[in-house]
């Protein structure tokens, strides 16, 4: 996997983009698509852990499910002490996802949303989740769409072809491939594109047997916001895996 130089303090840096872009109603994909689909798999979770819960948007929510005992766990200390401040029910700690600080079958639900395309120690990451949660238990795993985060791909709008054509570049998928991308005017944020089988595979190493898969098309409210992306409706931008722990 190709690993450029990552400078530790971007995501302190950049929180407040997150905070302000896409928390507290401002972004229509959670609104209208990940935070209903997080509801959903998160019905009748008693014990959750939300890996990489910025600042506790999904851990509330679980907490309004009716969840009993809800942690949120990020390694970023400004999205820590947000989410402390905006309370709603659910404790916080400072923590990698590879290194989770509790005990072994200490959860029967763990969420993550949009986080391991952001994590290099993938493998340790997903034994951790495994570990923590019970037999049975249900990881709910959102990821950026592998096929949307491969580098290179993109929207081709080309105007040289007689009819002129659409379509969407894809890149080199099956690489494995550590990138820092502008996201938007002077906010860099580090990605990592894997193929979706990379995932499935270390999923099942782990236990975690995939139940449901999600490939939604882009919500109506983003395609409101974005008229670039019009004609790449049928492209998607998320992707869901609900997984069982079993015993291995």
């Amino acid at each position: 996997m190709t690993t450029p130089d990552v400078p530790e303090d971007l995501w302190e840096t950049h929180a407040g983009w997150w905070q302000e872009g896409f928390t507290d109603g401002a972004d229509p994909e959670y609104e209208e698509q990940i935070l209903p689909l997080a509801a959903h798999y998160l019905q009748g979770a008693r014990r959750v852990l939300d890996v990489g819960c910025g600042e506790g948007q999904v851990a509330r929510l679980a907490v309004s499910g009716g969840a009993t005992t809800v942690i949120g766990v990020d390694p970023t200390r400004a999205q820590v002490e947000l989410a402390a401040r905006r309370a709603g029910g659910p404790a916080y700690a400072r923590s990698g996802a590879d290194r989770l600080p509790f005990a072994d079958a200490s959860f029967d639900t763990v969420v993550a949303c949009l986080v391991f395309e952001h994590i290099e120690a993938v493998d340790d990451a997903i034994a951790e989740v495994a570990r923590v949660l019970e037999p049975g238990g249900r990881f709910v795993f959102f990821l950026n769409h592998p096929l949307l985060q491969t580098p290179s791909s993109g929207w081709i709008d080309d105007q040289i072809l007689d009819p002129p054509e659409q379509y969407w570049r894809i890149g080199p998928y099956l690489v494995e491939e550590l990138s820092i991308e502008e996201v938007e005017k002077d906010v860099f944020i580090p990605f990592i594109h894997r193929p979706l089988s990379r995932y499935v595979n270390a999923l099942a190493h782990n236990g975690l047997l995939v139940t449901q898969m999600h490939e939604p098309a882009p919500p109506a409210g983003f395609l409101a916001k974005a008229a670039e992306y019009q004609a790449a409706a049928t492209i998607p931008r998320l992707l869901l895996l609900v997984t069982e722990r079993h015993q291995r």
